[in-house]
């Protein structure tokens, strides 16, 4: 279920292009039950358990997205991924596809994203914290994949016999393996965050306030969960990084060295973004002033998008240090750090006005910086 035909790498994962609007999934009855299963077991997962506790909760989580992914494939099996073309270098690397996708086939394909990543998360060193907004993550993603409301207490789950750990891959290989399942739940977040988001826009054109605030704070999940999902996939030892992947990212592994600008799925959560800013424009004073708990759920997601991009800039300091990205020319002016750095400062004054806490001096200096 989880590995492909190429030896070590996680099957090609197939994202349907995101787009609001579309209407609620109708998948029957067992796959509404085992959605709803599957969402109970990752709320009430023990993230900051005992070692042992946590991975036999991960194990038990990965064998009820296991019945779900069952559970869909019994309507058809999943499209497979790798006859279907690359539309980037990234895609290509990263073993992503997008297609006209049915709902069924949608939903098989994430909930196989799931799968694997609670399968690698078993063992994957990811603090409960990070953990904890993963899951977090993979639950909403369930949800919203299948049409499925939120079921009942997490305590009311029956308990799932996990089965024992499989024979054990070199430590090399899993690492290997891990640096694409990560990017690939990564891009599961992305997409579906970038639905949420257009799905809220479209609900404060049509004045509809509260479902617009149920999908600010399902994107808000998403944001949340993206540096989760990125620090899951670089749970390798930089030394193994920098010796036996970062190369493969670049000529003459590949056609061109990949880059962030090339993720698809992230660059239309930006212009879902950027769209519902257009239609949400007032401070955050104007706005709470009339409609606080939109101010509210504005903040919290602008606020998360904010910490992604921070959080972005420590991330590739462990692993790369200082030096520049693939993407950069030798003689640039400056490093991977820098210019995610200032991609953080630039979000950060854009939000200044529009959240609670507002960086107001990057605010100043960028804005000077503009005038000069």
């Amino acid at each position: 279920m989880g590995l492909s035909p190429v030896a070590g790498h996680p099957a090609v994962a197939v994202f349907r292009e995101p787009r609001g609007g579309r209407p609620v999934p109708v998948l029957g009855p067992r796959v509404g039950a085992e959605a709803k299963r599957t969402a109970r077991v990752l709320a009430g997962l023990a993230t900051h358990a005992r070692p042992v506790e946590r991975a036999v909760a991960l194990r038990q989580a990965a064998v009820a997205s296991g019945e779900l992914v069952a559970a869909l494939s019994a309507l058809a099996p999943a499209v497979v991924g790798e006859g279907l073309p690359a539309d980037s270098t990234s895609q290509s690397f990263f073993r992503v596809r997008e297609g006209e996708l049915s709902d069924q086939q949608a939903a098989l394909h994430g909930v196989l994203v799931v799968h694997r990543g609670l399968e690698d998360l078993c063992e994957a060193p990811l603090s409960g914290a990070d953990l904890a907004l993963e899951v977090e993550g993979m639950r909403q993603s369930v949800l919203d994949l299948t049409g499925t409301a939120p079921g009942a207490d997490p305590d009311s789950v029956p308990s799932v016999a996990a089965p024992e750990p499989a024979a054990e891959a070199s430590l090399e290989s899993v690492w290997s393996a891990r640096w694409l399942i990560g990017h690939q739940v990564h891009v599961l977040f992305n997409v579906c965050a970038a639905v949420a988001v257009a799905d809220a826009t479209r609900h404060l054109r049509e004045g509809d306030g509260d479902a617009a605030l149920l999908r600010l704070s399902d994107a808000t999940v998403y944001v949340r969960g993206f540096p989760a999902a990125m620090t899951h996939a670089s749970t390798v030892p930089a030394e193994y990084y920098m010796a036996a992947i970062r190369h493969t990212m670049a000529p003459p592994s590949v056609d061109a060295p990949l880059s962030g600008r090339q993720h698809r799925g992230y660059k239309l959560f930006r212009a879902a973004m950027k769209e519902l800013l257009s239609v949400l424009p007032d401070s955050y004073e104007h706005l709470s002033a009339g409609a606080p708990e939109l101010a509210e759920a504005r903040a919290a997601l602008l606020e998360a998008d904010i910490v992604d991009g921070e959080r972005h800039v420590t991330l590739a300091y462990s692993m790369v240090h200082l030096r520049r990205s693939l993407a950069q020319k030798s003689e640039g002016p400056d490093n991977a750090v820098a210019e995610l750095r200032l991609m953080r400062h630039r979000r950060a004054a854009q939000y200044a006005s529009l959240v609670r806490f507002g960086d107001h001096y990057i605010a100043d200096a960028v804005a000077g910086l503009r005038h000069s």
